[in-house]
């Protein structure tokens, strides 16, 4: 996969992950999906970590974005 490609594919989770909203589910819907919920987000939160961890490695610093 081309940087550009990840790039795009990292882009598009973060979009989709815009469009959870937990506080528009019911009280039963978020504890029927709760134990799968918390897989993808350990899952997701460890995948992040790694990334992040690669580029550190390198001697790089992420540094987190500043809103206009």
């Amino acid at each position: 996969m081309s940087t550009n490609e990840a790039i795009a594919r990292l882009d598009a989770a973060v979009s989709a992950l815009r469009d959870v909203d937990v506080s528009a589910w019911s009280e039963d819907a978020l504890r029927d999906q709760l134990g799968e919920l918390s897989t993808v987000l350990c899952a997701l939160d460890a995948a992040l970590a790694r990334v992040a961890d690669g580029v550190r490695a390198r001697g790089l610093r992420i540094e987190e974005a500043v809103p206009a």
